[in-house]
């Protein structure tokens, strides 16, 4: 079976103007996703009109119920977010809460309809918070029914209080380059071995 990946940009930044750390980190994740046969759709959350709430669709001129689509259409999602007060992206929480509409999406074997799909994190920041925030956005996506593999975060976290960013690095240090490996590698086997057995359902 092929599989495919999707990946939601969660950077503040619109996709017209330079390019931002979580691309670059995202675009590094979607590389080593190809090298192992799986293609991955990036998604600039900023670009969208993405309503608040916490239903699939929010009404006219809401973009979120075909990023829904596009997500359950995926074996993979990564979430990748920039550090900004120690804490994922306002634009990260907005996607996490609308995709809580998953917990009364369910089939009726009871299953939300995320599952049997896995999830990986990229995050990046010139400030403290990369395992925070990750585990911030792990918890809520296992809360949405996602399952997380090991090692299945990316992250590069400069200085403190520091003006370098990770788009700006001449090169990528190998510590970030072997966790980028690691979390493809993890993350496309468990997507393989959920693909051909979903978790059991309600009896």
């Amino acid at each position: 079976m092929t599989l495919t990946a999707i990946a939601l940009n969660s950077t503040l930044k619109s996709s017209s103007g330079d390019p931002s750390s979580t691309d670059r980190m995202l675009k590094l994740i979607a590389d080593a996703m190809r090298e192992l046969g799986v293609e991955t759709d990036i998604i600039h959350l900023a670009d969208h009109n993405i309503k608040p709430g916490v239903t699939s669709d929010e009404g006219t001129g809401d973009a979120w119920p075909d990023i829904r689509k596009a997500i359950l259409s995926a074996n993979i999602l990564i979430l990748g977010t920039p550090i900004w007060m120690g804490q994922p992206s306002s634009v990260a929480k907005r996607a996490l809460e609308r995709m809580d509409a998953f917990l009364e999406e369910t089939d009726e074997e009871g299953k939300m309809v995320s599952y049997g799909r896995v999830a990986a994190v990229a995050v990046v920041g010139n400030e403290d918070g990369a395992h925070h925030v990750s585990a911030e956005v792990y918890q809520a996506l296992n809360d949405v029914g996602f399952t997380i593999p090991a090692n299945a975060v990316a992250y590069w976290v400069g200085e403190a209080m520091g003006s370098v960013n990770f788009v700006d690095l001449d090169e990528v240090p190998e510590v970030v380059a072997n966790a980028v490996d690691m979390l493809a590698r993890n993350t496309v086997h468990l997507a393989r071995l959920l693909s051909g057995s979903n978790y059991p359902g309600e009896k």
